[in-house]
């Protein structure tokens, strides 16, 4: 399989930064366990090249959960990608959901404008107390890309670009980002605020150029080289995105136990034992009563929600 490759790259005397990814391989192995729409398909390829640039940029153990939760044919869109650029996704769509192969992100999630974007950082290894931070903005854009850019404003204040495009074999995407400046000078390079404010506008335009079939039919390599051939961008070394799921057993008996004895109680009475699938991989779990009783006869918390898991009973 080919790997997948995230190419990160500086200006040079500048004050912006960018990422280019190829994320295909995992979009394929993400895909070849759901059967989507085109939409559905093109909306949650893009949100796997975003999670994935987003991610790169993060200084800390742990993991970005991007999802959106929307009030159309399609009720949630979700990416967990971790500090090692491991990922997995899912989408859950209404029950006889009619989806144009064109509709945006209105159309599929925000129709009557009570769609959200959240956006959580969930620390691998959690202090006594620590609780994951958790961003939520209302949905702000008809695509993928200019809703994290107002999160990213809004939420951040990072002047933050996105270009993505996704289809059945390819997930491919671009960021840029305005460094901020301390005492008139960035952070890696001196420079003075109309200096940053011109380069960032011009990286800005160029980006604005790339259209969705360049995306989707040239190389990260041959896309840098082409948008940015005039601009003097230190290049750094590649990094490798990988499909992931971090489902087992322990976590969906945790999840079952967060459900309480009473439901699980009731569903065994009426099916005998629980069947309980993995959204994001599809691994299946049975639990017959004594699996049940062993986990309520423990006083052990019940933590590690696996957010994107239905149980089939």
């Amino acid at each position: 399989m080919t790997q997948d490759t995230l190419q990160k790259f500086i200006f040079d005397n500048a004050a912006v930064r960018g990422e280019l990814v190829d994320i295909s391989a995992t979009w394929r192995e993400i895909q070849a366990r759901h059967t989507y729409p085109v939409a559905v398909k093109r909306l949650l390829g893009q949100m796997v090249s975003a999670a994935a640039l987003l991610s790169a940029n993060l200084k800390f153990n742990g993991s970005i959960i991007m999802q959106i939760h929307g009030d159309g044919p399609v009720r949630l869109l979700v990416v967990e990608c971790d500090s090692q650029l491991r990922i997995r996704a899912t989408a859950k769509l209404n029950e006889d959901a009619t989806i144009p192969d064109q509709a945006n992100v209105i159309d599929l999630l925000n129709q009557h404008g009570k769609g959200r974007f959240i956006i959580t950082l969930d620390p691998a290894e959690k202090v006594p107390g620590q609780q994951p931070y958790q961003g939520i903005v209302p949905l702000d854009g008809e695509d993928v890309a200019t809703v994290i850019e107002h999160y990213m404003l809004r939420s951040e204040q990072l002047d933050t670009k996105l270009w993505l495009a996704a289809d059945d074999d390819t997930a491919r995407g671009l960021l840029l980002q305005k460094l901020p400046l301390h005492g008139g000078k960035a952070e890696t390079n001196p420079v003075t605020q109309e200096e940053a404010l011109e380069t960032w506008n011009r990286a800005s335009m160029l980006g604005a150029t790339l259209k969705e079939e360049e995306m989707l039919t040239t190389t990260i390599d041959v896309l840098l080289q082409r948008l940015f051939w005039e601009e003097t961008i230190r290049v750094f070394d590649p990094l490798h995105p990988s499909f992931h799921c971090t489902c087992n057993r322990e976590k969906v008996g945790n999840m079952l136990k967060m459900l309480g004895r009473e439901e699980v109680e009731e569903a065994l009475a009426e099916q005998g034992k629980l069947g309980i699938n993995c959204d994001f991989c599809g691994k299946h779990y049975d639990y017959d009563a004594v699996d049940c009783a062993q986990l309520f006869a423990s006083d052990a918390p019940a933590e590690a929600l696996i957010h994107a898991t239905e149980a089939k009973h």
